[in-house]
């Protein structure tokens, strides 16, 4: 772990921990969007269990990622954009988050279609529920308040306990799916490794980073309140490992031993129906409504905090229109560019979801360089530096990350 302070190695208070928690924990569910529950639901009815164990992998990947954002805010009180601007110049930073505007518009976009999607199962028409969602987003991102923001952020979350019923209920082998966990088997095929690459990219976002960071900062967390930022990037990270976990277990248990096979989170939804029942399609409807909300929500604030923080412009959910016209104008862009799209007849989502993971691909692991530069430099970190053991960490993930994105690369040129 990094180099702390012993006297910082106190006792937690259960009441700093309540108090800390949010940050990580909103940005690890967020992750679990409509992308991410296409992904882990098609690896569960392309491969059964087979892939349950990149599970705990993920997860520790994602810990050591967030764990980094979140102690970069609480030291310096400045998000990731501010100090890759500071650290790299002008240049480098405008690049970044030009390619986070366009990936970050592009995975809302694909939000809001999984909200059309899951409502769909409810009957409920896109041209119904995407202006509705739009305009509940809008409000709850425009309310002024960031505590009020992420209490509704972290209900929201709540919803993705469905997804644990509905694994409960299909009743599996649970022998079976521990075993998967813990023994890892990989097939060297295209659909296979496809699949892993996929998992990475759900598991962990560039706008991840940017929000964990921010969000700490937005919670005005200092270097004391470290130990109980890590306890809320452990819970969160956990969390959202759980929610992949059982959505794999579902469709594997469930869809793959049918040979049915889905290429949306709908789909997945959808097919459980008449194998297990109406209400495992509820829950899962239920689980994809709730996890696209909770993205749609954090996406477009996070986008536009980063690119005004990047330029030294206002920022934040308590700064009105008139202190803060960029910050707000971004927002109500990018969700209003994103709700128009879908709503669009004929529109190609997949080929714009597809162009976000190529972008996503790319950036990871630049923001990941950026970040394991930043942490390591004790004049900016000071005693809270990265220690070899986490730089070694830290490097192993951007090696890992950008290895499986060269084959993503290759896999797409190749066509397969």
């Amino acid at each position: 772990m990094p180099q702390d302070e012993k006297n910082a190695r106190t006792r937690l208070e259960p009441r700093r921990i309540l108090a800390a928690m949010g940050p990580g924990m909103v940005a690890a569910l967020a992750g679990a969007d409509a992308g991410g529950v296409a992904t882990y639901s098609n690896a569960g009815a392309l491969f059964g269990f087979m892939q349950l164990w990149t599970v705990p992998v993920m997860c520790f990947l994602l810990i050591v990622a967030q764990e980094t954002a979140a102690r970069m805010g609480c030291v310096t009180g400045k998000g990731l954009a501010s100090l890759i601007r500071e650290q790299f110049g002008v240049r480098l930073s405008a690049l970044a988050m030009a390619a986070l505007l366009v990936s970050n518009t592009t995975v809302t976009l694909s939000e809001f279609a999984g909200i059309a999607s899951a409502l769909a199962l409810f009957d409920v028409p896109v041209y119904v529920s995407v202006p509705v969602a739009a305009l509940a987003i809008w409000l709850l991102t425009m309310s002024g308040s960031y505590r009020r923001i992420e209490k509704v952020l972290l209900a929201v979350a709540c919803v993705f306990v469905t997804y644990i019923v509905a694994g409960v209920m299909v009743g599996p082998d649970w022998g079976d799916a521990l075993l998967h966990t813990v023994v890892p088997h990989v097939e060297a095929t295209p659909r296979y490794l496809s699949l892993l690459v996929a998992s990475v990219g759900t598991a962990i976002a560039p706008w991840m980073l940017f929000l964990a960071q921010s969000n700490v900062v937005e919670k005005n967390a200092h270097a004391e309140d470290l130990p109980y930022q890590r306890v809320d990037t452990v819970t969160g990270a956990v969390a959202a490992s759980v929610i992949s976990w059982f959505i794999i277990l579902t469709t594997g248990a469930v869809l793959h031993p049918a040979g049915v096979v889905v290429n949306g989170a709908e789909e997945a939804a959808t097919a459980l129906a008449p194998l297990v029942g109406d209400y495992a399609e509820l829950l899962f409807g239920a689980g994809l409504t709730g996890a696209s909300f909770l993205a749609a929500c954090v996406l477009p604030g996070i986008t536009s905090s980063a690119i005004c923080e990047a330029f030294g412009w206002e920022r934040g959910a308590d700064r009105s229109w008139a202190e803060a016209p960029v910050y707000r104008g971004i927002i109500t862009a990018v969700i209003a560019v994103s709700a128009l799209v879908v709503m669009l007849p004929d529109v190609n989502l997949f080929g714009i979801m597809m162009v976000a993971q190529v972008i996503n691909g790319v950036l990871l692991p630049v923001i990941l360089v950026f970040m394991v530069l930043i942490a390591s430099d004790k004049h900016v970190m000071g005693r809270f530096a990265n220690g070899r053991g986490w730089n070694a960490l830290t490097w192993f993930t951007i090696a890992a990350v950008t290895i499986l994105t060269v084959i993503m690369f290759v896999m797409q040129a190749m066509g397969v």
